[in-house]
């Protein structure tokens, strides 16, 4: 009894102690400011390119004609477009693995922990910063230039960009092992390039399988929109099935895009749970 009233004593001495007003006097505002100035640019945006809202709303229902009428298969070219989707892997594929040997080398002269020279690291993560600035169609465009039209130019533009991306992506992998590892091996008098073949590079496998697999799929995507400048592809096919108001063609060749970049994703996450 006197156990229960005890209790019932320091409730009552805790709800009758007043609260102490606790105030945020370092609250983020970088959150509101960001979201403002985004809406400040969309306005300013929509003022400048001066949409005509009214040809937006007329045009609405021709959407849910065009989409039915791409639902609507026409496989009478299913063998152009089965060998465009294979020269769209194909350009998807090589420009992955050339850009991942590069890769790989570069982003071990941009990691910090490797060769331990400030100065090299700083030069090629600047070098590759400004390749990887420059969109990817940019550097299509000027291939084509170069080689003429053709997958040639797709696989050389494709590369360019997709070393830049691996230096950086791979070079974060490669900082990400800890030092006692390498501090451990260059003890022993191991040189740096058989630390790295050794242990970074085995170490940072699995990162690296991640990388390879998003990119392929972003490869893949933009091979399907490269080939509508001329860089060859299922992207051409899509673009001339459309100019040409042949829907149902055109409807096959997005349909088996999207099951082969679905298809990329998940193989890519299973290679990646089994090396996990």
């Amino acid at each position: 009894m006197s156990e229960s009233l005890a209790n019932i004593t320091f409730c009552q001495e805790r709800q009758r102690t007043p609260k102490i007003p606790v105030k945020c006097k370092n609250r983020n505002k970088a959150v509101p400011i960001f979201l403002i100035n985004c809406l400040i640019l969309c306005v300013l945006s929509l003022l400048f390119l001066d949409i005509d809202w009214g040809k937006i709303g007329a045009r609405i229902p021709d959407i849910g004609r065009v989409f039915w009428q791409l639902g609507h298969f026409n496989f009478e070219y299913m063998s152009v477009v089965l060998s465009a989707l294979t020269d769209t892997i194909c350009i998807a594929a090589l420009s992955l693995l050339y850009s991942l040997v590069l890769g790989i080398f570069f982003g071990m002269c941009a990691a910090r922990n490797v060769f331990k020279l400030p100065w090299l690291a700083a030069f090629t993560q600047a070098f590759f910063s400004f390749l990887r600035a420059v969109p990817t169609p940019i550097w299509v465009l000027l291939m084509l230039v170069c080689l003429g039209m053709g997958p040639e130019a797709g696989v050389a533009g494709l590369c360019v960009h997709t070393t830049a991306f691996f230096t950086k992506s791979f070079a974060q992998s490669f900082e990400s092992i800890p030092n006692e590892t390498i501090e451990a091996l260059e003890t022993t008098g191991t040189s740096r390039v058989n630390i790295f073949f050794n242990a970074v590079l085995p170490a940072a496998l699995s990162q690296i399988m991640a990388w390879c697999g998003m990119r392929l799929e972003i490869n893949f995507s933009e091979c399907a929109i490269l080939g509508m400048v001329g860089a060859g592809g299922v992207g051409y096919v899509i673009a001339t099935s459309l100019q040409g108001y042949d829907f149902g063609t055109a409807g096959v060749a997005i349909t088996l895009v999207f099951l082969i970049a679905f298809g990329i994703e998940r193989a890519f996450v299973a290679i990646k749970r089994r090396l996990s």
